[in-house]
């Protein structure tokens, strides 16, 4: 196996992660937080689709997919391409508001084939590129790929574990 069907394997498990995350779930559900200030499915999927979006189109210097659409619009938010859920307050945690767990599902396999198609292309050599000069050691491209999906998948797995207390009630 080389690197870009190891990666490509690790990347294509998200799908259907998010996708049984949310699925099913009324907006309502969606914004639902436990307990005040936690975290709730929408935000938690929204976050993972927000920095898989961010990091992915720094490395492609490319326009982020949250930007040229009308993506934000869909969530109750600005299509600021800042804003990836990093160091949100409780109330900004509240105001990712999803129409709807389509909206989610959507915006992720949007994110998800531009990350397919550029990791279709990487060979091994490639992996070892500086893509963040301000961390030491400075990191490769490898690092940050692994970094995404390690975050995705932490990420999906408490949505999933949200869900359930949802449906426990």
């Amino acid at each position: 196996m080389d690197v870009s069907d190891l990666l490509t394997e690790a990347y294509d498990r998200l799908p259907d992660l998010v996708r049984a995350a949310v699925d099913g779930l009324s907006p309502e559900q969606l914004r639902h937080q436990p307990v005040p200030g936690a975290n709730s499915v929408g935000w938690l999927v929204w976050h993972l689709t927000r920095v898989q979006d961010h990091h992915v189109a720094d490395l492609l210097d490319a326009e982020q997919i949250w930007v040229s659409g009308d993506w934000a619009g869909r969530f109750g938010l600005a299509a600021d391409p800042d804003n990836t859920g990093y160091g949100h307050s409780p109330a900004q945690v509240a105001a990712v508001r999803p129409e709807s767990a389509q909206a989610l599902i959507d915006y992720y396999q949007a994110v998800a084939a531009r990350t397919g198609s550029f990791l279709a292309g990487l060979g091994p050599a490639d992996l070892d590129r500086v893509v963040d000069e301000t961390w030491d050691p400075p990191v490769t491209l490898g690092v940050r790929l692994v970094s995404i999906v390690d975050d995705d998948l932490q990420h999906v797995g408490q949505a999933a574990y949200v869900r359930g207390l949802i449906q426990a009630d």
